[in-house]
């Protein structure tokens, strides 16, 4: 695209195309006079999204980012991990960079729906940094509120004004489950069916069955009595499998969820009842692979995956030929020449 060359053939695709969608360094395109104020003259109803750490505009337009960078940047880091050691990182895959491209979809899709009612495209700006923000609004939120930081704990949530620290995320048989305990007139109807669980199980003693659920509050309550009344939890869960405790949670109507492991979503039957795995063909594989399919379900207007993701230039043929009207003698010359 630095090329002569490069940036004619990119400026015939213009011509034609919906949207461009591009993620370099702020005014990298504009220096090659591909920037939006350089296409919309080639084609006014084109839409331009650029995805990038921080934007178009503002102090850090220019910083490069990591996901990792991106997550610190917007907040959620802070609360990530344990009180007691440096934040950890979100997620293993780069999911603020998934979560602006959805951003971007989605705004791509507005900017499309602009064009339809006023013929008229535009740029779209999408920072990596606003997108990871958004999901940290929990803490901007009690800051905003209470003047105070939100405590870091993954597994645990540290009650306001206590020392209690009740946990989120609870070890079984077979893996982990995650519930909570609520106390107040919020909690105490639940409260009260699981102390009946806990008795038919031979665990309640006269002390837990003894607690005033609907008055019970964490605040001001030190962390061996918040550790005393989740020592019977603990003893319950140990004791069965994510299965076992789901089955009995339900009947009980207590809000025990398992913690799903990567065999458990392959397998799990409401995403099969849905038909949310797909197989497709890989061709550069020579096998067939299990995507996850369409995001929701269309009543009118049925959406799924036709193909996986294209590997590069596998339709080199259909853009520069079909549509562009380039002969083999110039593909095999601009693949020399290293423009495409």
């Amino acid at each position: 695209i630095e090329t002569a060359d490069g940036r004619d053939i990119f400026k015939k695709l213009v011509k034609t195309a919906d949207v461009i969608v591009e993620s370099f360094p702020p005014g990298y395109m504009d220096k090659l006079g591909l920037g939006y104020s350089g296409v919309e003259k080639i084609n006014p109803r084109i839409v331009m999204t650029s995805i990038t750490p921080f934007g178009q505009t503002g102090p850090y337009k220019d910083y490069k980012a990591s996901d990792l960078v991106c997550w610190a940047m917007g907040g959620l880091l802070f609360v990530t991990g344990d009180s007691d050691r440096p934040p950890m990182h979100v997620s293993h895959i780069p999911f603020a960079f998934l979560l602006a491209s959805m951003d971007g979809a989605l705004s791509t899709a507005i900017a499309l729906y602009w064009r339809g009612v006023s013929g008229e495209g535009q740029h779209v700006d999408v920072s990596i940094q606003d997108s990871a923000s958004k999901t940290a609004w929990v803490i901007h939120e009690f800051w905003q509120v209470t003047g105070r930081e939100y405590q870091r704990g993954s597994s645990h949530y540290h009650v306001p004004q206590s020392e209690v620290a009740l946990n989120l995320v609870w070890p079984v048989k077979d893996g982990h489950v995650m519930y909570m305990i609520y106390t107040g007139s919020f909690g105490a109807a639940e409260n009260k069916r699981l102390v009946e669980w806990l008795d038919d199980e031979g665990i309640a003693d006269d002390f837990l069955k003894g607690i005033d659920w609907p008055n019970l509050e964490w605040r001001g309550r030190s962390r061996e009595e918040g550790e005393k009344i989740q020592d019977y939890l603990a003893r319950l869960f140990q004791s069965k499998t994510k299965a076992e405790l789901l089955e009995e949670a339900l009947k009980r109507r207590i809000m025990v969820q398992p913690v799903s492991s990567p065999r458990d979503i392959m397998e799990h039957p409401q995403l099969e009842a849905r038909g949310y795995w797909q197989k497709l063909d890989h061709a550069d594989l020579g096998t067939s692979l299990r995507y996850p399919s369409r995001f929701c379900l269309l009543s009118e207007t049925p959406c799924e995956l036709r193909r996986g993701a294209p590997l590069i230039g596998e339709h080199n043929q259909e853009i520069y030929q079909e549509e562009l009207g380039f002969s083999s003698e110039d593909l095999v010359a601009l693949k020399q020449a290293g423009i495409i």
